[in-house]
């Protein structure tokens, strides 16, 4: 009988796990949040990033790859993917910055001016407006990130789409300013 809980709980466990993974979110702002969530609770609410992209790959799903640090005076940071709910560190690197700055302004944080959720939200935009302007049902997420500028300027900085066909084909590029405003389509 006791083997029959244990067992019926990690069944539970694991169910409760699997059902709830950042791989099998939508490529919408519901979805883009949970991952959001998902990055927040492995580093912290208060960490920096210096690249954060999500890759959806079918059957596998969505896999985060992000450079992460929680003391960025440190210069050190860790390049992370997320994928099929599993957390693996691929390398450390140390930061250069011209003398006289500090390494935060390179970086940027998940807040109010930068969000999955709004990626999310202009995933779901640029996948309606590729359907109206180029006649194409049902096209996938490939890519989608934020392009952080090398210079550290905020107001330099975008949400990149990438979409392909549903069956493959040709790739089209959207590009966002952080407040959501369109800036161009490339493919």
């Amino acid at each position: 009988m006791r083997l029959l809980k244990l067992t019926l709980i990690a069944a539970i466990i694991i169910f409760i796990s699997c059902g709830d993974s950042t791989s099998k979110q939508g490529a919408n702002k519901e979805g883009f949040g949970a991952i959001e969530n998902e990055i927040k609770d492995k580093f912290g609410a208060d960490a920096y990033y210096t690249d954060l992209t999500i890759i959806n790959v079918q059957p596998i799903g969505n896999i985060v790859s992000t450079t992460v640090t929680d003391a960025p005076e440190s210069m050190k940071m860790g390049e992370w993917d997320l994928n099929q709910g599993t957390w693996k560190q691929n390398s450390e690197i140390t930061l250069e910055v011209p003398e006289g700055s500090k390494a935060s302004d390179f970086m940027f944080q998940l807040d109010e001016k930068i969000s999955l959720s709004k990626l999310g939200e202009l995933v779901e935009k640029s996948m309606k407006q590729l359907t109206a302007e180029k006649n194409i049902e049902n096209p996938a997420l490939s890519l989608a990130f934020i392009k952080f500028p090398k210079n550290g300027s905020l107001a330099e900085t975008e949400y990149a789409i990438k979409l392909e066909p549903e069956n493959g084909g040709t790739s089209f590029s959207f590009y966002y300013t952080l407040e959501g405003d369109f800036i161009k389509m490339d493919y």
